[in-house]
């Protein structure tokens, strides 16, 4: 089963949490400090909260696939490369309190999407110091879409 991905960075974690559990009828499937996450099965949808800078409006962080194996992720890969989008591979990474293998791309606004699979949990919301959770690493392998015919 794949569904969408939505992470949002709230300023009220509580309150965000009490909020989204009446809108979808459900708790959430995992609460770690300044983290809560919930699986939604109608409409398929892992809706993500993390906590962010009090007084600040609630803004998008990413967007995700979640599928259900590494598999998955590198047919992801290859078809968005192949597509002519250029992509930043992770394995391994711990993101939002799981190990996972994962690729990103960017859309034109520059919204950050991936495509991943949760392999396991873990006890950090991400592994780079100081780093936003589920922001590409810097040494990420990013690799550049194909340019097509001559220049300009």
């Amino acid at each position: 089963m794949s569904r969408v991905q939505l992470a949002l960075r709230v300023p009220d974690l509580d309150a965000s949490i009490a909020f989204y559990s009446k809108l979808f009828g459900t708790e959430p499937a995992k609460l770690r400090d300044g983290y809560a996450n919930f699986a939604i099965t109608e409409p398929p949808l892992k809706l993500v909260l993390i906590e962010g800078t009090d007084g600040e409006a609630t803004r998008l962080d990413h967007l995700g696939v979640e599928v259900e194996t590494t598999d998955a992720v590198h047919a992801a890969t290859a078809r968005l490369s192949e597509a002519g989008l250029a992509t930043a591979e992770e394995n391994d990474t711990t993101c939002c309190y799981a190990l996972q293998d994962k690729v990103w791309v960017h859309g034109p606004g520059q919204e950050p999407w991936e495509v991943y699979v949760v392999k396991a949990d873990a006890d950090t919301l991400t592994k780079q110091q100081g780093s936003t959770c589920c922001a590409t690493p810097a040494d990420a392998t990013v690799k550049e879409p194909a340019v097509a015919g001559g220049c300009c």
